[in-house]
């Protein structure tokens, strides 16, 4: 006999009746903003979890504000935007439109009313991340691990000591918390925007752009003639076999090495055009991006010739050449784990079991999921690590609200203890009256019945 399940009510979502567009306008739509926001919503409920006091002094100590000149961003709305942007996985451009549209994430933003203006340009997002940094974010990381160390130990204070948990100005400082328990590290891979990596796409825009670096150099007045490049030759072999569905391995070794010299050709007549200058005209820009190449072309021609596909601090991207390849996946390949291993034992001792590895595992998936950690858009080095760290510090953020969340309640209870001792007594005192006025009525009634017997 099948169990009888009880019926779950659901919240049904309004069902506004259809009205025709030519019958709507925009001075008779009803706005609810001369309501009062909702305090149970979540950017609500985390503006006034997170300390902003020391997350604001730790930017302003970290990040070097002039004192002349246009005063800078309010460290809130900088550090906010980077949570916002996080936490809704949203782009640059989207997160700005969403702050200018969305009233409660100008709350969290710690705007005193709505504006219909722009908090910043999308474009400062880059000076952002460049601005902050690793070290910078990592110092507002640890701050935040000291804060939820500290409120760690006051919840434990407070059951320990009823005394001193009545006290809300007693809060244990981090040098008073004591370290316990076992800490786990792990490394994580975090995949990089880019186009995905072959030798022949590389040696094609390895190629192009040292027809762009010859463009900037040749100077007619310094060099008699400009140097051939055929690069609608080299463009036309590259998408020979480029366009092709199924390449063989003879057809891609053979459009590899035909753009291997097409690139050295380029790159000599880099060398003979760089001779006539004093010094190197070039932007740093244009000469990284020369360096890149020149390194590019050593790697691919030591890999064509010892037909390897592989090789040390290998480029996969000119553009991006601080990227690493990865093996993907791990039942296939061979990457290193720390877990204990099948089969007979080993000679490491010190191994993790599966479940110590859930945690930080499920951590990184959070990030990956949820905060964008599963795709860095960021072009530059030192902006791909803020990128990250910066997910890392939402990720701090939302366990140290959670945290904030029973120490708040207990402050406010403390709080309020004052208030309702003087209201328990005042209505003990109510009661006594109300007893005593009881008693007298009843003795008054047993007299009078008496006096009637």
């Amino acid at each position: 006999m099948q169990r009888y399940m009880g019926k779950v009510k659901r919240k049904h979502a309004p069902v506004p009746a259809y009205i025709s567009p030519n019958q709507l306008t925009l001075n008779a739509f009803k706005s609810p903003f001369e309501r009062e926001l909702n305090p149970k919503n979540r950017w609500v409920i985390l503006a006034g979890l997170i300390p902003w006091d020391e997350i604001c002094s730790l930017y302003l100590k970290n990040v070097n504000v002039s004192n002349t000149g246009r005063p800078p961003l309010n460290p809130r709305i900088v550090i906010g935007s980077l949570i916002i942007k996080h936490m809704c996985n949203l782009d640059d451009r989207e997160t700005v439109d969403q702050m200018t549209e969305n009233i409660y994430m100008q709350y969290f933003l710690g705007y005193s009313s709505f504006t219909n203006e722009p908090p910043f340009d999308a474009s400062l997002f880059v000076d952002f991340r460049k601005r902050l940094g690793i070290d910078s974010i990592n110092s507002i990381n640890e701050k935040i691990a000291e804060l939820k160390a500290s409120l760690s130990s006051q919840s434990s204070v407070s059951e320990k000591n009823d005394k001193e948990s009545t006290d809300p100005d007693n809060f244990p400082g981090p040098s008073e918390v004591q370290n316990k328990g076992r800490i786990i590290f792990d490394a994580t891979a975090c995949p990089q925007d880019i186009a995905y990596p072959t030798d022949l796409d590389l040696l094609s825009d390895a190629r192009e752009k040292s027809e762009q670096l010859i463009d900037k150099l040749y100077r007619p007045a310094l060099h008699e003639q400009k140097p051939r490049t055929y690069r609608k030759v080299a463009r036309k072999r590259y998408l020979q076999t480029a366009q092709k569905k199924n390449k063989t391995h003879k057809e891609i070794r053979k459009a590899t090495g035909s753009q291997l010299r097409f690139l050295k050709r380029n790159l000599n007549s880099i060398n003979r055009l760089l001779d006539s200058y004093k010094t190197i005209p070039l932007k740093p820009k244009n000469y990284k991006y020369l360096l890149v190449i020149n390194t590019l072309y050593d790697q691919q021609k030591e890999m064509y010739n010892s037909k390897v596909h592989r090789i040390e601090d290998r480029i996969v991207s000119i553009h991006q050449p601080h990227v690493r390849p990865i093996v993907r996946g791990k039942s296939q390949a061979k990457v290193m784990l720390l877990a204990k291993p099948l089969g007979r034992p080993s000679a490491v001792q010190k191994h993790v079991s599966p479940g110590e590895r859930n945690p930080i595992e499920g951590k990184f998936g959070q990030a990956k999921t949820a905060y964008g950690l599963n795709r860095v858009k960021a072009r530059l080095r030192g902006t791909s690590e803020s990128w990250i760290a910066s997910i890392i510090l939402v990720l701090n953020l939302v366990k140290l609200a959670g945290a904030a969340l029973p120490s708040l309640i207990f402050k406010i209870l403390v709080s309020l203890m004052p208030g309702i001792k003087k209201l328990l007594s005042h209505l003990a005192e109510e009661n006594r009256k109300q007893l005593i006025s009881i008693k007298e009525m009843l003795i008054s009634n047993q007299v009078e019945i008496k006096c009637m017997i």
